[in-house]
């Protein structure tokens, strides 16, 4: 895909900032992490296919000096994902994009008034109707996302993009957009959560023959809670208000007393 701005700043590359300090151990199995906080006996054995096209935008600095970042992890868990450094999607040529069509249409998640409820769309989109979707979506901090979004506007509407969004009470200001099992960094509003758990809850619905989308949730699930338990163990300081998880209430009784400890 051509992005404008697609290179990172001055700065450094991402690929450079996420990779570990020369010397340390890194688990080159399969995760790419530093060996104490390898997350491999996590991933699936081989990336999980999908009929759904996802493709992430992340800034180019959502991967700098950030443990906590499931972009990487995410990358190695599923085989139709694409990730694209930049600020802004262009109007330009994007091979990672088919041209607009009602067999192949263009989910844009991102909370907005505008955004339909992604549950809604599905049950009015039979699987036989939509082909093979495209999923898009923004990494990066809360300002960056809302920069990102203005910028890209004009190529979504050029696209036919169709705004989605998982549940969340805009209402409510909270200590995590979708009423997130795992909060792993806080966000402007009650329910929201990571990318990672986005896009799995998303394919959820996207995905449901065979159990295909839960297959996804599941695993992507418990690699965001090995992230956060090894990132506690190591000495990664968190909120304890953030440590929300109410359907993996163990594992977040075992989260609590590591923050404790």
């Amino acid at each position: 895909m051509d992005l404008e701005d697609h290179l990172p700043s001055d700065d450094g590359d991402t690929a450079a900032a996420a990779a570990p300090s020369p010397g340390r151990s890194v688990c080159h199995a399969g995760c790419g992490r530093p060996s104490r906080v390898c997350l491999f006996p996590y991933l699936p054995h081989t990336p999980l296919p999908t009929s759904t096209t996802v493709i992430i935008l992340h800034h180019p600095h959502a991967l700098r000096r950030n443990p906590l970042s499931t972009l990487p992890l995410l990358a190695r868990c599923l085989s139709n994902m694409h990730l694209v450094a930049g600020r802004r999607l262009a109007p330009s040529s994007t091979p990672l994009l088919p041209p607009p069509s009602p067999s192949a249409p263009v989910l844009f998640l991102y909370p907005s008034p505008a955004a339909s409820d992604l549950a809604a769309w599905c049950r009015a989109t039979p699987l036989a109707a939509r082909g093979r979707p495209t999923l898009l979506l923004l990494d990066g901090t809360w300002r960056q996302a809302k920069e990102m979004r203005a910028a890209s506007a004009p190529f979504l509407a050029s696209l036919g993009a169709v705004p989605v969004a998982l549940p969340v009470d805009g209402e409510v200001d909270g200590d995590s957009m979708f009423e997130s099992e795992l909060v792993v960094k806080k966000e402007p509003r009650k329910g929201c959560l990571s990318t990672m758990e986005a896009v799995a809850r998303a394919l959820r619905m996207l995905e449901p023959e065979e159990g295909k989308g839960e297959e996804i949730e599941e695993t992507n699930g418990h690699t965001t809670v090995a992230l956060m338990e090894r990132s506690i163990r190591h000495g990664l300081q968190f909120d304890l208000r953030l440590l929300h998880c109410p359907k993996l209430d163990q594992v977040n009784e075992e989260l609590l007393l590591l923050c404790c400890h």
